[in-house]
């Protein structure tokens, strides 16, 4: 019979029964062994652990570490495992987003930095630690400061009340023991409690041997309650297991040892004193921190900043006591506050309102004005070196504060004509005392409000164009001005001529992208609509046109660096392309020569020319020149990449051809959005112009084989436009100009003017122009002659005479006009036809071929070429370098076409090869490619003859050289 249920309490079983009990047993045969103990404990349940107790628990067991580290100033041991505990609560943060984040967590992030602080000022103390300790001291102290940022409110919280966050944990720990307790007892009753079962009889084997010890001395507590912490590991876990068995009386104890652990006094009692020390622990903390902040108090009048990031350093005390203010004193403590500027952990803000407080004592003391200017640039860099990093911008109220800043020096310098400020002027020989010299002061004005100007320019590109913050900052721009124009009259009396061009230029970025609107209505003879208006209008100054002519002759002249100058130029020419002077922007701009060396400036000057151009192409069109436009709009289209070359936006690209790095610094490069220009109606012009050029061309040269494209962009609108199987009404732009463009190939002008005249594109493109009405009526104009060249060289072939009058009548033009389009069709050989004056109609020469001598045509040529191909692959072959070009490109073929050598022709042509290799010169594009143009004219031999011999260059700027 198994020895558990033996009845009796004789002293050799209690023996034998303690003996089992302290030999270590496996944790699984002890529990198998328990489930047959009776028929009551089968049912009865597993009480298992919540993972909310098993997580708070490893993170309890971790913080006690910590502290015990801390207590023996152990900062390797703190900081290895302070990353533990970190980790730890990562694991557990499902838990906490359930539950909130534990309290006791949040006490130890606020008591290990404060702890770390305190040694931090340690001078004394960091001196005897050793290295390791010192070296982990720097690196837990930047951990703890940089985590404890995510829980700035609770420990701002708990700092405001120590003692209640304090309190409630521990009113949860007794809480819960209890609860556990009084379950336990209501389940054992009979036997063995389910926490038995859980209960691991290894760890319990060790500790038997005390109570075992404590059992001889039955009335003395002193050992069980006067045990370290851990000993209240041991308590906690006596208070929970107290009922494990039942009363002695019913002779169903298991051991001894378990006798001793159903005592509860001696933990209660170790329980109650472990709390009291907790009390007076924290009593004497909160105590502590109440006579800290009394001192603070005391001592320098400053107030402890709750939640945030607590400074490091100490801010620096101004004077003490009894200090005479002088100007020595002031500059001392001025380079004081400047030498902790960049360094680490330096509070720039604070920085800030301690040179605002330094400017304020020097005003008070009647310092004079040398030392408040010294003072107030050092503000300005203060303010401008606020954000460490370029990219990021100022914020609203470090902006107000730099802006109010510069309008104070200003006036300053403005009030006092005895300042004279200077980058060469030395440290050692300012002069910032009163006296009868005047003030001498080291600094720039001029690089500040460029710096000004440039922190503007990242606000209005870090904001959002289509809100109403960037209607505000914007609102700015006119402070701005201000300033600039103050400064600028400033350095007309005292800067020099390279200041002077620097702030004019300043000025003139300021103002060549406006659209002088009162100007134009003064131009046109237009005034006010009411007498306000009118009065403002007579009460402002020069106009835009004025100011910019004055500003930029002035660099002209006076500028030494070519920057400077090239800026200004462009700037001008924008400015004149804007306001429709069309012949002054392109006279300056042939006159500049810039695109023979454009390629050569830096990308926001390439910006800049590329802006002009364009702008410069959309005057012409304004002006009805069709084929400037076009050119000038040629490159900045054709390369697919019109919003990065404009600044504008950045497309889409692999990071093998723009890594990280190079697109931050093309952002820094964009242009704001209120200086922005309307890519679609820089499309839509461009298209337009194309259509009006190469829609006559495509008639004129209908069967030619060696037709060539002007606009390519043009040609692969016309392609999507063929290939859509479902033609409906347009609806984008380009569709718009596709549609017009088959209108106007039939010669029908009135639909091609239906498409490009309409409600929806005047909302889109032509309403955006200022002179809208005169634009359309010049496009119209365009529409009907461009219409009628190409019915002209479309049915000329059907007709044997045409009166110019039924084409007067057909496309709504003058009968001069009409005569003179023919006129010029004749001249220049686009049209065989006379004109019959006295009967006004044109009569047709027949000397056009016909359609099928024009395939013939086409069949001889392929077959020539085929011809020279063979050839000169037989030459490589043969190894006979040249003789490609010796044996002649272009053959006689009178006797046949099947390109037989004939002698005599060879010997002819070697007689005259030295001309004929003349006709062959090239030149390489910007991409090293060759485009060939080249025309040949059927003789009345049948022969060949080149009309047009050699390349020519097909890249970007050669064009507009010879277009402008």
């Amino acid at each position: 019979m198994s020895r558990f249920f033996a009845t009796g309490s004789d002293s050799e079983s209690e023996e034998s029964s303690s003996a089992d009990e302290i030999t270590p047993k496996a944790p699984g045969t002890t529990f198998k062994q328990s489930l047959l103990l009776s028929d009551d404990e089968e049912d009865t349940k597993r009480v298992v652990r919540s993972a909310k107790d098993k997580r708070f628990e490893e993170l309890t067991n971790l913080i006690k570490t910590i502290r015990n580290a801390m207590k023996i100033r152990d900062m390797a041991k703190c900081l290895e495992e302070f990353e533990q505990l970190c980790r730890a609560f990562l694991k557990s943060k499902n838990i906490v987003d359930k539950e909130g984040v534990p309290p006791f967590y949040i006490r130890l992030l606020a008591d290990l930095e404060d702890y770390l602080n305190q040694l931090w000022e340690d001078k004394e103390g960091k001196k005897k630690m050793n290295k390791n300790n010192a070296k982990a001291l720097s690196t837990l102290r930047q951990k703890i400061r940089k985590y404890n940022r995510d829980y700035e409110t609770e420990i701002a919280a708990y700092k405001e009340n120590p003692q209640e966050s304090a309190d409630e944990e521990e009113e949860r720990g007794p809480e819960d023991s209890g609860s556990s307790s009084e379950s336990d007892e209501e389940g054992g009753d009979d036997g063995v409690s389910a926490k038995s079962f859980l209960k691991k009889k290894p760890e319990a084997a060790p500790e038997a041997s005390k109570f075992l010890k404590s059992a001889k001395g039955s009335g003395d507590e002193s050992s069980s309650s006067g045990e370290e912490e851990d000993d209240e590991d041991w308590s906690s876990d006596s208070v929970g297991s107290g009922s494990e068995s039942s009363d002695e009386g019913e002779g169903k104890s298991s051991s001894l040892a378990m006798a001793f652990l159903k005592k509860a006094q001696v933990p209660d009692k170790a329980s109650e004193k472990v709390g009291k020390k907790k009390k007076t622990k924290k009593k004497e903390r909160v105590e502590e921190e109440a006579e800290e902040e009394g001192g603070e108090e005391v001592e320098g009048g400053w107030e402890k900043v709750k939640g945030g990031v607590p400074l490091v350093k100490e801010k620096p005390k101004m004077f003490a006591k009894g200090t005479e203010i002088n100007t020595a004193v002031v500059v001392k403590k001025l380079n004081e506050i400047l030498q902790a500027r960049g360094k680490k952990g330096t509070d720039r803000a604070v920085q800030i309102e301690l040179l605002h407080a330094l400017a304020a004592i020097a005003a008070e003391n009647n310092l004079g004005e040398g030392i408040l200017v010294k003072i107030k640039f050092n503000i300005i860099a203060s303010l401008y070196d606020y954000n460490p990093n370029l990219a990021t911008f100022m914020k609203a109220d470090m902006w107000k504060k730099c802006l109010d800043c510069i309008d104070e020096l200003l006036d300053i310098l403005f009030d006092n004509n005895n300042i004279f400020i200077g980058e060469n002027i030395a440290e050692d020989s300012e002069n910032l005392a009163i006296s009868e010299q005047p003030f001498r002061v080291r600094g720039c004005i001029l690089t500040l409000v460029e710096r000004m100007d440039e922190e503007f320019t990242k606000i209005m590109q870090n904001t959002d164009p289509h809100s109403q913050e960037y209607v505000d900052n914007l609102k700015d721009e006119g402070r701005v001005c201000g300033i600039i124009d103050r400064l600028l009259s400033y350095l007309e009396n005292k800067g020099s001529t390279e200041e002077i061009c620097r702030v004019y230029l300043r000025r003139i970025m300021h103002t060549y992208y406006k659209f002088d609107y009162k100007a134009h209505r003064r131009s046109l003879g237009l005034q006010g609509e009411s007498k306000s208006e009118q009065d403002q209008e007579e009460s402002e100054g020069e106009d835009s046109a004025v100011i910019m002519d004055r500003l930029c002759k002035f660099i002209y002249a006076k500028d030494r660096t070519d920057r400077i100058r090239t800026c200004a130029i462009l700037c001008h020419i924008y400015h004149h392309a804007l306001h429709s002077r069309w012949y002054q922007a392109r006279d300056l701009m042939l006159m500049s020569h810039l695109q023979d060396n454009i390629q050569h400036a830096d990308p926001p000057v390439q910006i800049l020319y590329n802006r002009t151009m364009v702008q410069l192409g959309i005057c012409a069109f304004r002006q009805g020149m069709i084929k400037d436009a076009h050119n000038a709009l040629l490159d900045i289209q054709s390369s697919g990449r019109a919003k990065e070359l404009l600044g504008q936006g950045l497309l889409m690209r692999n990071m093998q051809e723009r890594n990280a790095e190079q697109e931050k610094i093309e952002k820094r490069r964009q242009v704001p959005f209120h200086m922005h220009i309307n890519l679609e109606l820089l499309e839509c012009v461009y298209l337009v112009s194309a259509m009006l050029l190469e829609i006559p061309y495509m008639a004129a040269h209908e069967f030619d084989a060696r037709r060539r494209m002007i606009s390519k962009q043009f040609h692969h609108q016309l392609r999507v436009g063929e290939r859509q199987p479902l033609l409906g009404p347009p609806e984008s732009m380009r569709e718009h100009v596709v549609a017009a463009s088959k209108a106007m190939k039939m010669g029908d002008w009135r639909t091609c003017h239906s498409f490009i005249i309409n409600e929806k594109m005047n909302s889109k493109v032509w309403d955006l122009f200022p002179e809208t009405q005169r634009v359309r009526e010049m496009l119209v104009r365009k529409i009907q002659e461009e219409s009628l060249r190409t019915y002209l060289f479309t049915y000329s072939s059907v007709y044997d005479s045409i009166s110019m009058e039924t084409l007067s009548e057909m496309f709504e033009l003058e009968i001069p006009t009409v005569h003179s389009i023919i006129s010029k069709m004749i001249i220049n050989e686009e049209l065989m036809a006379s004109l019959d004056q006295p009967t006004q109609t044109v009569v047709m020469h027949r000397t056009e071929p016909t359609s099928l001598q024009n395939m013939a045509l086409q069949l001889a040529e392929k077959l020539g070429s085929l011809v020279e191909n063979n050839e000169r692959v037989f030459d490589l072959k043969q190894g006979v370098y040249g003789g490609y070009f010796n044996r002649g490109v272009f053959r006689s073929h009178a006797g046949c076409v099947c390109g037989c050598t004939c002698h005599q022709v060879e010997q002819a042509f070697l007689k005259n090869y030295a001309n004929w290799w003349l006709c062959f010169f090239l030149i390489s594009d910007q991409k090293g490619g060759y485009q060939q143009k080249q025309s040949y004219q059927r003789d009345q031999k049948g022969g060949y003859q080149q009309k047009q011999g050699g390349y020519q260059r097909g890249g970007y700027r050669s064009q507009n050289q010879s277009n402008y």
